[in-house]
């Protein structure tokens, strides 16, 4: 079986990378306390069908809710980004909001099958929801029967510029990111990482879910035109030796970011897993910093609190 590969040459750490790594991390100590909870109202969008919000839950774990549709990016509510529930990275932060607080919804993006994005027991638990039979997923290719092992029933996979159409009027590309997969170690890149345009006349959204810097965000313009709003990562990034080919920083973030030439962007992938060297509060100071270098507005690309709801009005 084929081994995936990503579009632009760079080197990703193996085993022994990873070994001197968390040799080299042993003595780091930061604060690893919870950020605060942002209130929200579980009932508006629970009803919720006409206005334009974003809700961030946590990590890579977002709920957009745009001219009718509920889309939810790769679902995590557990305790541990780990096969296991009770070892792994910890969550730091809770879930900004309850997956029983979800409403009903519509399509799910997975980006790829790493722990902290692809979390088993958190789709199990949407599988079993009332209306779960509605629901559509999307992943990349190779992962269409470990999401239906997990209980998802209405499952699409496509391989990078593919493209689906959905309910609503609504079309679906994936995307080519710098990145990779594995579960274990025999898995190691047998499945395909991707982020996700979805579009509707009017109105585009980027999930990238999880990606180093790569002039694929150049090409992603190009063909397919620049998103009104992007979720873009800029946490989990040090040290660079080790994170630079996977895991963007706050300024590569900002490069994507004027890349894409985005109307918008939201961080992601901050704040909720401890699980590389920079303190957990960092990704978004240094972001504030990069974003003034490039002259651009804070509202332009957003730091939501953990749960905040933010109504999309300017889009």
């Amino acid at each position: 079986m084929a081994r995936y590969r990503n579009n632009y040459p760079h080197e990703i750490q193996g085993l022994g990378g990873f070994l001197k790594w968390r040799w080299e991390a042993r003595g780091i100590r930061h604060p690893r306390d919870p950020f605060p909870l942002a209130a929200n109202d579980p009932a508006f969008l629970a009803r919720n069908r006409s206005e334009s919000t974003l809700t961030w839950v946590g990590h890579a774990t977002l709920l957009l809710q745009h001219a009718g549709l509920n889309l939810l990016t790769d679902p995590h509510f557990s305790g541990c980004a780990s096969p296991l529930a009770w070892i792994g990275p910890r969550r730091v932060t809770p879930p900004g909001l309850a997956l029983d607080d979800l409403p009903p919804i519509d399509l799910v993006l997975i980006s790829h099958n790493h722990y902290d994005h692809l979390d088993r027991r958190s789709v199990e638990r949407l599988a079993r929801r009332p209306g779960a039979g509605e629901t559509e997923w999307l992943v990349p290719t190779g992962l269409r029967r470990t999401l239906a092992r997990f209980g998802a029933r209405r499952v699409r996979e496509l391989g990078w510029w593919e493209s689906a159409e959905l309910n609503g009027g609504w079309t679906a590309h994936a995307v080519p990111v710098q990145h990779a997969s594995a579960r274990s170690g025999p898995d190691y890149l047998r499945t395909l990482w991707a982020g996700w345009m979805v579009e509707r006349p009017g109105f585009r959204f980027l999930f990238v879910g999880d990606t180093g810097y790569s002039p694929d965000f150049l090409e992603i313009r190009r063909r397919l035109g620049p998103p009104d709003l992007a979720a873009l990562p800029i946490g989990a990034y040090e040290p660079r030796w080790f994170m630079r080919a996977v895991h963007a920083n706050p300024e590569e973030a900002v490069r994507i970011h004027l890349d894409l030439e985005c109307r918008y962007s939201v961080a992601l992938h901050w704040g909720t897993f401890s699980l590389t060297d920079e303190p957990l509060a960092e990704p978004p100071e240094r972001l504030a910093a990069a974003r003034a270098a490039a002259g651009l507005e804070p509202e332009r690309f957003m730091v939501l609190q953990h749960g905040e709801t933010r109504r999309l009005d300017f889009l």
